[in-house]
């Protein structure tokens, strides 16, 4: 990393007055503080954090003491909160060593940041102008979203600072699109407005008429049903009448220059959205569903499948436990819904089915749903016993899935968060892997962009040559066809880590840059997308060497998404090659608990093989390589620590074989091919993997 470069891409050297920048500070999303060597000076206490954090938005007017101690320990007496405050201060400045004294002004009475001395992204953002509209990209989260709970007092003052930052980028991204008149930039400042205020109908009328002036009135309408779902979600309320007759127009047009087949709707990839319903409540959002369900009767579902969580079915529980029943299927659903590829129907939604008689034939007919959880919850001694199974409406209700859990009973609120957890980390691909099978034995004609994706999974997942390549072509349809998706580029992404990792690539450069701009192109697109975010950290990671980079995105796809497997088994890679090897095990394990059986365990696995070669553990480095080897023999990348942990233990025979298959898959790989791509961070690991494979008989060239 230069100096001058922040990890996220900024490259800053001095204040807007000149004066040269020693410490780099990003508010939005979570807390990054760099030194001008890009050495991280981040407190590790959120209460040192905060006080950071307010000294910068205070910035450059000091902040008495009395002020902070009120804001960060609003519930204790002030001499308490007083005495608290002096030791935060020392902590700040101990982290902050040694530029401690250059940047932070310290009185008896009051605290500041010294003007000019450091950069925050949020000063950035609030000085941007029409002439200078760039700091809007740096709005790629929250602000200071992992700062929420620390205080009453400053969680209300963090509401206030978290308004002013959006009202004052929502009034230059509508100055922005107001002057845009050309198709390409309308879309472009629309989208931007939109990743501010998601709500603003404005925004959403410019995108579809960009659209349908482009002639994709397509996408138009899929813009209209996607801010349908966000008003309801956000604002309980309907579009309005100038949105629906816009809508209106594009739809009449779009029915009289291109008439469709009877049964066959325009193909659409509305974004998931995840239905919500408050027992108790007046629901002013319920003919928005009601016509929302209409229409999903009379049409497919596309972009996703479609599922829903019955309450479970109770037997033998106690007063105090029958809540479980809802309770469980509600944080399923709640948790599901971080997926972005599913569409949700709510648990509330099914529970008169629940009720009465589960019939699975009705439900699907009133819902349209494609995948239904169902289950009991039975209590036994003093355990309780929670019983799963995932059924395939579409294949004559198929269980495709099964799991029981066995809990102790005292802890309900932890059974609950637990069973949801493992569950939906085990059915995400299962589901995934059902639609994929579904669409490829599909006749490929008129097929969407989601469509052609789910085709290339399992040809990439094989990692069969000719296969293999026919993926890629079929995910640059899908980014031809919409050059929006942000999935298609993310898998992409992931189709060149494969295709460099398997020795595959004829210009290794060449694909290292393709993934990354492919890997950055989905989180812009889709900044909320955690298997987008995993992927691009494992690129920035193994790829690029970027490994503090990586964390980075790996920690934002887990905070996103805590169920998603590929998030923890990635972020393990990454905490390998930097040799943190038991914040590395700490999170395969995790991955393991809540997948123990995932289908790309033959991917993640391979970690599992790295971990035990890195801490010198040979005899568990073989006996990984051959369980992981034997689940996908194509794959190279299992081989190799495998190879060397058989070098170190002198099995000259295990590792000629061993050899000779890994050189079969990638003929080209040696002593220097490995020197070439090695992430690792750490010069001892690199040598002890590069002496196994010496031991093993690799060639050098």
């Amino acid at each position: 990393m230069n100096g001058g470069e922040t990890p996220r891409g900024i490259s800053l050297i001095s204040s807007p007055h000149g004066d040269p920048v020693l410490v780099r500070l990003r508010l939005i999303g979570q807390m990054e503080a760099w030194t001008f060597t890009s050495e991280s000076v981040l407190p590790t206490g959120r209460k040192t954090r905060a006080l950071l954090a307010i000294l910068a938005l205070s910035s450059p007017r000091p902040v008495l003491r009395a002020k902070l101690a009120e804001m960060l320990w609003s519930r204790r007496p002030e001499e308490q909160a007083r005495a608290s405050l002096r030791q935060e201060i020392h902590r700040l400045i101990e982290v902050l060593t040694p530029v401690a004294s250059q940047i932070l002004a310290v009185s008896r009475d009051h605290l500041m940041l010294r003007p000019g001395t450091v950069w925050v992204d949020v000063e950035e953002v609030l000085r941007a102008s029409p002439e200078h509209p760039a700091a809007l990209s740096l709005l790629d989260g929250e602000l200071l979203e992992d700062l929420d709970g620390v205080d009453p007092a400053l969680d209300s003052w963090l509401s206030s600072e978290r308004e002013r930052l959006m009202d004052r980028a929502r009034v230059l991204a509508e100055q922005l699109l107001r002057e845009k008149t050309e198709g390409e930039a309308v879309i472009a400042a629309a989208q931007q407005l939109l990743e501010i205020d998601r709500a603003h109908e404005g925004a959403w009328r410019a995108l579809m008429r960009a659209y349908a002036a482009r002639g994709e009135r397509g996408m138009a309408i899929q813009a209209y049903e996607r801010c349908r779902a966000v008003l309801a979600d956000q604002l309980d309320a309907h579009p309005s009448e100038e949105t629906q007759r816009v809508a209106a127009e594009i739809r009449a047009v779009a029915q009289l220059s291109r008439p469709a087949p009877a049964g066959a709707p325009q193909p659409m990839r509305p974004e998931p959205r995840f239905v919500r319903s408050v027992p108790g409540r007046p629901d002013a959002r319920q003919d928005a569903r009601n016509e929302a369900r209409a229409e999903q009767r009379a049409q497919p579902p596309r972009g996703g499948a479609r599922v829903g969580v019955l309450p479970l079915l109770p037997i033998g529980l106690t007063e105090a436990e029958a809540h479980l029943s809802t309770g469980i299927a509600d944080e399923i659903t709640s948790a599901l819904a971080r997926f972005r590829w599913m569409f949700l129907v709510s648990s509330s939604s099914l529970a008169r089915f629940a009720l009465q008689t589960r019939d699975e034939g009705a439900i699907r007919r009133a819902f349209n749903i494609d995948f239904l959880l169902d289950g009991t919850i039975q209590r036994v001694g003093d355990r309780l016993r929670v019983a799963l199974r995932l059924l395939d409406l579409r294949a004559g209700n198929q269980v495709v899935w099964s799991r029981r859990f066995d809990r102790e009973g005292k802890d309900l609120l932890t059974l609950q968060d637990d069973v949801a957890a493992e569950v939906v980390a085990q059915i995400d691909p299962e589901i995934l892997l059902i639609e994929a099978q579904r669409m490829t034995a599909r006749p490929p004609a008129d097929v969407t962009a989601y469509e052609l994706v789910l085709r290339a999974l399992p040809l990439l997942a094989r990692l069969e040559r000719t296969q293999f390549m026919e993926a890629a072509d079929l995910l640059r349809q899908a980014i031809d066809l919409e050059p929006d998706y942000a999935a298609a580029h993310a898998w992409l992404a992931f189709w060149n880590i494969f295709l460099f990792c398997q020795g595959w690539a004829r210009d290794p450069l060449a694909v290292m840059a393709d993934a990354g701009r492919l890997a950055n192109r989905a989180i812009t697109l889709d900044p909320q997308d955690a298997r987008g975010l995993a992927i691009a950290g494992h690129v920035r990671a193994f790829l690029h060497g970027r490994l503090r980079e990586a964390l980075v995105l790996h920690e934002r796809a887990l905070t996103l998404n805590p169920n998603l497997v590929m998030a923890w088994a990635l972020s393990a890679a990454a905490y390998a090659y930097l040799g943190e090897l038991d914040e590395a095990e700490r999170r395969m394990r995790r991955y393991k608990k809540l997948s123990p059986f995932d289908p790309h365990a033959f991917f993640y696995d391979t970690i599992f093989i790295l971990i035990a070669l890195l801490r010198h553990d040979h005899e568990a480095a073989v006996t990984a390589g051959l369980e992981v080897s034997e689940m996908n023999p194509a794959l190279s990348a299992a081989y190799k620590p495998y190879l060397a942990a058989l070098g170190h233990l002198g099995r000259v025979e295990e590792a000629a074989l061993v050899r000779q298959r890994l050189l079969s898959i990638e003929p080209g790989f040696c002593i220097a091919r490995f020197l070439e791509s090695s992430p690792f961070e750490r010069p001892a690991d690199r040598l002890h993997y590069l002496a196994g494979l010496r031991l093993a008989g690799l060639p050098e060239e």
